[in-house]
């Protein structure tokens, strides 16, 4: 389904049930060991559950085809989001697990499900949802992502303080069909390569910075810095890059839909640095240990921003910001229209970002 009909059946269907099943909190204790951690939407913050969930034992993550391959060293279980993928997944396992942590931050489905599989439901406190867990945690907005999901086992009696994110994995035929690929762009080991993630989810593409200043910027790379430029994301974000390329003196590489989510993992890491918005790439960055440069406006840093990475953001100027707060389902494409569109994004100069290469 559709980012809008998913989220107009979640807000609305969801959250009858929600107030429906709260009537009935039913049971309170984990009958069993088993644990099941749902995680459904966004590979960046797929990738920041990951601290946590190495944190506890005998667990299964429920995840999307979407995020599947943040989980590799997971059992996982793969669902959609439609409503009869959804009931189909409660029959089959209704009961089965003893505890199940909803990492999901706003969304209602994740907690239906955790309230007929599970007899100890751990989620967040707020929202119709928060009726259905039978442990809640507060979710704070002024820290970074990966500790607020790390803060969910709290009840579990587990308070760890996150320190960095887990490497992402590739298999070895993964990493030679991206060496492959860059050898026949000319691409030599000891170049100076740095990822280009101009694209973001479809749900906020106001997060997206001006393609000019991308194109400023990689020329500004490519003739200080010897860069070689390599523009990286899906294959629907092709032509967003292709519009970079065509302002630009330099000439880049345009790799977006060339590799899967693993084969990703690895370009990233072949990189000496990346720059990109608030998206999955930035995250994937950070994860892998490549330097890594994010810009933000309407979401703030100290939430999502690179961890041990750089997170630029002047949103101040703009009053609205952060106008994203994913935990209130809060996701505009910017209240501003004409030329105050993308206030906060469009406050942040090239030299803001050269300043801190």
């Amino acid at each position: 389904m559709n980012v809008r009909l998913t989220r107009f059946l979640d807000r609305y269907i969801g959250g009858l049930w929600c107030v429906l099943l709260g009537l009935f909190p039913g049971r309170g204790k984990a009958a069993n060991g088993k644990i099941l951690a749902i995680q459904l939407w966004g590979i960046g913050e797929s990738i920041l559950t990951l601290p946590a969930l190495h944190e506890m034992k005998n667990v299964k993550v429920l995840a999307t085809e979407r995020n599947r391959d943040v989980y590799r060293d997971f059992d996982v279980d793969v669902i959609s989001t439609s409503p009869f993928a959804v009931l189909r997944y409660i029959i089959k396992n209704r009961n089965s697990y003893g505890t199940a942590i909803d990492f999901e931050e706003y969304l209602n489905v994740s907690s239906i499900i955790s309230y007929f599989v599970a007899g100890r439901r751990v989620g967040y406190s707020h929202g119709l949802r928060s009726r259905l867990y039978t442990d809640k945690v507060k979710y704070n907005d002024r820290q970074h992502c990966s500790q607020t999901f790390m803060d969910l086992l709290k009840p579990l009696g587990i308070a760890k303080k996150v320190k960095g994110l887990t490497q992402l994995k590739y298999s070895s035929r993964d990493k030679q069909i991206v060496d492959d690929y860059l050898l026949k762009k000319g691409v030599r080991k000891k170049d100076f390569l740095v990822g280009i993630a101009v694209g973001v989810a479809e749900s906020a593409p106001s997060r997206i910075w001006p393609k000019d200043r991308f194109a400023k910027l990689c020329d500004i790379l490519i003739g200080a810095k010897k860069a070689r430029i390599v523009f990286m994301g899906s294959k629907s974000e092709a032509k967003m890059h292709d519009d970079v390329a065509g302002l630009m003196k330099g000439k880049p590489i345009n790799s977006c839909g060339e590799f899967t989510l693993q084969q990703s993992f690895y370009l990233i890491k072949r990189c000496s640095l990346l720059i990109g918005n608030d998206s999955g790439p930035m995250h994937i960055s950070a994860a892998m240990g490549t330097r890594t440069i994010g810009l933000f406006g309407p979401n703030l840093p100290v939430r999502f921003g690179p961890l041990k990475g750089t997170g630029i953001y002047k949103g101040e100027i703009c009053k609205y910001s952060p106008c994203i707060n994913v935990h209130k389902g809060e996701i505009p494409n910017c209240y501003y229209r004409g030329e105050d569109y993308q206030k906060c994004m469009k406050s942040i100069s090239v030299e803001d970002v050269v300043s801190r290469i």
